[in-house]
């Protein structure tokens, strides 16, 4: 097992060597490609992890897991990581892991930005939104503040700038704590406060803020409902325009087996589901229903609560978030698509009720003086730092301080990263155990005479979701029926039937009512097919049944 820690976070060499290590000290559970390159040229790793013993990757109902598409966000590698590494662990000891790699596989790719990710955990960091690519100019800004770690103590905190205009002023009783100024009050101490950086020609008023030149979000460069720069900020020149995002949706579409899929960001600690852009009466009711199952599965795990994007999770209320993975993946796909946001410190002050984005809006005083009293307690000052003086090239004498969003925000502090990240491996392995997977039911063959034989094949959906996986992809024709082929022995033909026969879909129990009085239980979740073949005794006929999304059965019958 390579040497892996979950109390760090690793740069893109150290990554690379840990996936290529996997897969060299387990090569029957893993293999490692790149999908694509990233705008700077580096690898897009994916690690596919089955048992390749019991058949290819491809033939078996997957799961797609990704992290790391925004440059910040370094738990979602780690999480990453972290399953990977259970699966490789656990596997031929633990009966569901065993279970599921022998009959299904997983694609988890670490870091679809490593670009991005580079720059975030550089020595001298600088914090971008995704991609390194300048966009939607390349230009330097000419004017206005560029946030760096202007003291050169590796960190980027805040700038407390008396100013008698200032919407800020220290809290009471606990100074270090700055609160709102009230709405008519004048006559005290005011601070304006702005992030830590540099001003580029400061013309000694006024503060204005640079736009980044990486003005990229990767996460809005999604096919589903795109939209054009001015409507949506960070989209790109058209969808998939980004080369990590290209390689992503390139390899989902190609890989049709892929029944769901998991992007790992941060933070926020909730698990999102689509829509983003609409209210949850736009879906299949069935695909409601089972998207609630599966969150709140994750939800029982991880203490995440699983909600709508749409309903719960908007930054404005009048706004919407467009071009994302989950909404592309249950849209375009007809997969379950999902959104985890890992980690955030305000439930882990004590704060009940934690709603998300409303609470960067309006919360109480006392939430912040607890939010302080945790930094000060459990991480030992490390993530609310005392202000102290600085001579500032442009503004003179300001104070540096505030919150170290980047260790106490950001992601979660290093002592916490394993614990908060172990939930989903959990949860990962459960959704992908609820897919649907073709089984052999029966293969035989009877004379009938004259040299004839009846050929019978049965198969079944073992799964918990019916093969076409939602009512979305059903409707939509996004997926193609049972496939069943026989492939006869020399001197053998077919009096009855094709050789290959397209079927319908198989249910699997997701849609079963809570009790047996209230339902009907048809064999809706098999499918019979019969052959009639003219052949001498002896030979042997070779059956197939395949489903893109459930998999393939072979099973070879003796003519008796």
């Amino acid at each position: 097992m390579p040497d892996i820690r979950f109390d760090t976070y690793y740069r893109y060499d150290d990554l690379t060597r840990l996936l290529h290590a996997f897969a060299q000290e387990h090569p029957n559970l893993v293999k490692v490609a790149s999908i694509g390159k990233s705008h700077e040229g580096r690898d897009i790793w994916l690690a596919t992890l089955t048992c390749f013993e019991t058949g290819p990757a491809e033939e078996k109902p997957a799961l797609w897991a990704e992290g790391n598409i925004h440059a910040t966000e370094l738990a979602p590698s780690m999480a990453c990581l972290y399953t990977i590494h259970k699966l490789v662990a656990g596997y031929g000891s633990d009966p569901d892991i065993t279970r599921c790699l022998d009959t299904r596989a997983f694609y988890i790719c670490p870091r679809l930005n490593p670009d991005g990710a580079e720059l975030a955990l550089a020595d001298k960091p600088k914090f971008i939104r995704s991609s390194t690519r300048p966009y939607p100019y390349d230009e330097e800004p000419v004017e206005g503040l560029i946030q760096e770690d202007i003291d050169g103590d590796g960190r980027i905190l805040y700038m407390r700038i008396p100013d008698p205009n200032g919407n800020w002023k220290a809290h009471p009783d606990e100074p270090r704590l700055l609160v709102r100024r009230d709405p008519t009050e004048t006559g005290g101490v005011y601070y304006r406060v702005v992030p830590e950086g540099r001003l580029e020609n400061y013309d000694g008023a006024t503060i204005s803020f640079a736009p980044d030149k990486e003005g990229l979000d990767l996460n809005r460069n999604f096919p589903a409902e795109w939209r054009l720069e001015s409507e949506q900020g960070g989209a790109g020149l058209y969808p998939t325009s980004e080369p990590e995002v290209r390689a992503m949706v390139d390899f989902i579409v190609k890989h049709p087996n892929i029944t769901s899929g998991v992007d790992f960001h941060t933070f926020s600690a909730v698990i999102l589901r689509p829509f983003s852009t609409k209210s949850d009466e736009e879906f299949p009711a069935e695909d409601l229903w089972t998207y609630k199952k599966i969150g709140d599965k994750g939800t029982e795990l991880s203490g995440y609560p699983n909600v709508s994007i749409f309903h719960e999770f908007r930054y404005h209320p009048k706004e919407i978030v467009t071009g994302g993975s989950d909404d592309w993946m249950y849209t375009h796909r007809g997969i379950f698509g999902w959104t985890v946001e890992i980690w955030s410190p305000v439930p882990q002050a004590g704060i009940k009720d934690y709603k998300y984005i409303d609470w960067f809006r309006e919360h109480p005083v006392e939430d912040d003086l607890k939010m302080l009293k945790w930094s000060d307690e459990v991480l030992e000052g490390k993530g609310y730092i005392e202000w102290y003086e600085f001579e500032h090239p442009q503004l003179g004498k300001v104070e540096l301080g505030g919150w170290h969003a980047a260790y106490a925000w950001r992601n979660p502090p290093p002592q916490f990263l394993e614990k908060e990240i172990a939930p989903f491996a959990d949860w990962l392995l459960w959704h992908l155990l609820i897919s649907p997977r073709l089984e052999l039911h029966e293969a035989s063959a009877a004379p009938v005479g004259d040299g004839a034989y009846r050929v019978r094949l049965v198969v079944d959906n073992t799964g918990w979701l019916p093969t076409y996986v939602t009512k979305r992809a059903l409707t939509k024709q996004l997926v193609r029926g049972v496939v069943c082929e026989i492939k006869l022995p020399d001197g053998a033909e077919l009096a009855t039937g094709q050789s290959r026969e397209v079927r319908g879909q198989l249910e699997g129990r997701a849609y079963k009512r809570v009790s047996p009085l209230w339902d009907l239980d048809p064999t809706d979740d098999r499918l019979k097919v019969e052959w009639v073949v003219r052949a001498p005794a002896g030979g042997v006929v070779q059956l197939v049944a395949r489903h893109e999304r459930a998999g393939v059965v072979r099973a070879s019958v003796e003519l008796a």
